[in-house]
């Protein structure tokens, strides 16, 4: 007995030495991850968009549309405001209107690199001048890639929209995408953001609720999308690509034109 007790400890110091030093490793596999992801080049905000455009008939009745939130809002990834999310919207539902048409006042106060708590400077902004009908927010990337906790993050953007529908502006929120798809992170990397990202985009779900506003959850309605198909990102493997945002479009569409008063097709 004394044989097997002396086996067994030794066993169990080797699993032990194992467990650490897999812990180990793993933790060091994972900075250096962060470190390549963090000097990776990305794609940059095109100056050029402006994000400020008209669509539809001229003397059409006006739908203003306006896009608040980080570099998937303002476009990163493409060169034309047709194939942002903006754009693609403002397709949607100047063609979803009555036979006459409607126009569609597109313009966006996003912010590249913003997070949620940078949402009150840019609420302020859509709010001066003519007042939006409709308000989508793309929020929770860098919320995730950052540190700090769901909750807190959420707070925000439920401020923020909360603010907004003290206006009268109707909200609708894009939660945080499913990091897991993004392929500028590589394994297990990629999946440790997913992962928070979708604590994000929970936390994010029941605050905008709470706070008037409606929540598309584009990680489970367009994830599957984009861990299929690479083409749905960019040349940097991280913002979506003229594909991506369409689909994207296409998931927040339903409750936009519902927000807006326009018939979904």
């Amino acid at each position: 007995m004394g044989i097997v007790r002396q086996v067994g400890r030794q066993l169990g110091r080797a699993t032990a030495v194992t467990v650490i030093a897999g812990a180990v490793g793993g933790a060091v596999l994972l900075a250096a991850e962060a470190v390549v992801a963090r000097t990776r080049r990305y794609a940059r905000p095109d100056l050029a968009l402006g994000m400020r455009t008209s669509v539809g008939p001229p003397t059409a009745p006006a739908l203003r549309l306006v896009l608040l939130g980080d570099s998937s809002a303002l476009g990163v990834g493409v060169d034309r405001v047709s194939d942002t999310v903006g754009g693609r919207l403002a397709e949607l539902l100047a063609g979803g209107a009555e036979s006459d048409g409607r126009r569609v006042e597109l313009s966006s106060v996003a912010v590249s690199g913003s997070r949620s708590e940078d949402l009150a400077t840019q609420v302020a902004r859509a709010l001066v001048g003519d007042r939006p009908d409709v308000a989508v927010i793309l929020i929770g990337s860098n919320d995730a890639l950052r540190p700090g906790r769901p909750r807190q993050s959420a707070a925000h953007l439920a401020g923020a929209v909360r603010r907004l529908r003290d206006a009268e502006v109707a909200v609708v929120v894009g939660t945080c995408p499913d990091l897991g798809a993004v392929r500028a992170f590589a394994p297990p990397l990629r999946q440790l953001v997913g992962l928070v990202g979708r604590r994000v985009a929970d936390a994010q779900t029941a605050a905008v609720r709470g706070a008037g506003g409606t929540p598309v959850d584009l990680a489970r309605q367009a994830g599957p999308v984009f861990r299929a198909d690479a083409g749905t990102l960019c040349h940097d493997g991280f913002h979506p690509s003229a594909d991506g945002y369409r689909v994207w479009a296409h998931a927040l569409y339903p409750a936009v034109a519902e927000a807006a008063g326009v018939t979904s097709r």
